[in-house]
């Protein structure tokens, strides 16, 4: 059944009391989408290679970047520049050669998502952004798959899954999505490096868990954890049957604060860099680290209550805002409009992250062109 070096490798577990070579040869039949390999995705990743899950697909679209390194502790500082998803499985396969790991560069999105959700046993979403999540949700409620959940923020945390045996799904706990820019991502909020590693091993446990049939699953439970703290506590989810009515997959299930005209792309922005206006609303510390040359700061806080002409700038001109993600900024088109009388402005797609990365980010669609 396993060849020598598997039972060498996975020893610890053939000799654990309820877990033996049934479970084991069941993680070695099983196969797991992992979507994200960012600070949930590299912990859940490795200790899933490291457990021997016969087959692990990794799917992200980004590259590794300096910043990621603080978390994301399946990279190295080598492998800036490198596709996450590559740099992933380069690692993994080097961790254990004895299982196969597919890498995906790309987004899941809803071309992809049901082929790939279909093709797994479970999911473990390691996404950060409210998009990815229901469109994880709603491919596994389509496809009848289960689905290990987490989330951080800050120093908190939180764990589930979801979609297990008719049991709750991620719109039982939010039944529709907040208002775009409602909840701040990592890169605007920040978050505690050793947090994700924390809830990305938990994904892996309930993973492995409901893979081999061992232990309860969090099920109907959410967890949610402290590292201020370390205080851990779990809430009761019901399952709610509206949650369940799906179709098919929303083309976006989000939504934007603003609309796909009012934005620029990175390649357009650079082709009139002399005649545009650009502000920065990020905040102090993010801009410290790098900047577009020639961006007037004004914080996302401070811009409806700042004298923007004061600062030099001209409400008849055309003015690009731009953040460190393209979130913050679709919220300042209409303060600029509305309040300060900029009848030319646009978002900057992508924010300063996409201004930042290599020319092939510029190759990106370019409907919203400035007129």
């Amino acid at each position: 059944m396993f060849s020598g070096t598997e039972l060498i490798r996975y020893q610890r577990h053939l000799g654990l009391a309820g877990f033996g070579p049934e479970a084991q040869s069941k993680l070695s039949a099983s196969s797991v989408l992992v979507v994200g390999a960012g600070g949930l995705g590299c912990p859940a990743l490795l200790y899933l290679a490291a457990a021997g899950v016969g087959r692990l697909v990794v799917i992200d679209p980004d590259r590794v970047e300096l910043s990621n390194l603080q978390r994301q502790v399946l990279f190295t500082t080598e492998d800036i520049g490198q596709p996450k998803a590559e740099a992933a499985a380069r690692r993994l396969r080097m961790l254990n050669p004895e299982i196969a790991i597919d890498a995906i560069i790309a987004r899941l999105d809803q071309a992809n998502a049901l082929a790939l959700v279909r093709a797994a046993d479970l999911v473990v979403d390691g996404s950060d952004n409210f998009a990815t999540r229901y469109l994880v949700n709603d491919a596994c409620v389509l496809t009848d798959r289960p689905f290990v959940h987490a989330a951080v923020e800050g120093f908190e945390g939180q764990a589930s899954v979801f979609n297990w045996r008719g049991g709750p799904t991620y719109r039982c706990l939010f039944p529709a999505p907040p208002p775009p820019g409602a909840a701040p991502s990592c890169t605007d909020a920040g978050v505690l490096g050793v947090l994700p590693g924390l809830l990305g091993t938990i994904q892996a446990t309930e993973a492995i868990k409901l893979l081999t049939g061992i232990g309860e699953p969090l099920a109907g439970r959410v967890l949610l954890w402290d590292a201020r703290s370390l205080a851990v506590r779990t809430i009761t989810l019901v399952a709610d049957p509206r949650s369940r009515a799906i179709t098919e997959l929303p083309l976006n299930p989000v939504g934007k604060s603003c609309d796909e005209e009012d934005e620029i792309y990175v390649a357009a922005l650079r082709t009139r860099l002399g005649d545009v206006q650009l502000i920065d609303v990020r905040e102090a510390p993010e801009r410290a680290l790098g900047a577009i040359e020639g961006s007037v700061h004004v914080p996302l806080a401070q811009l409806a209550t700042t004298d923007l002409t004061a600062l030099g700038l001209d409400p008849g001109l055309f003015t690009v805002v731009y953040c460190g993600a393209g979130l913050r900024s679709q919220h300042a088109v209409p303060t600029m409009r509305e309040l300060h009388g900029f009848s030319e402005v646009r978002s900057l797609q992508g924010g300063y992250r996409a201004w930042t990365e290599r020319p092939a980010a510029d190759q990106h669609d370019q409907r919203a062109q400035p007129r």
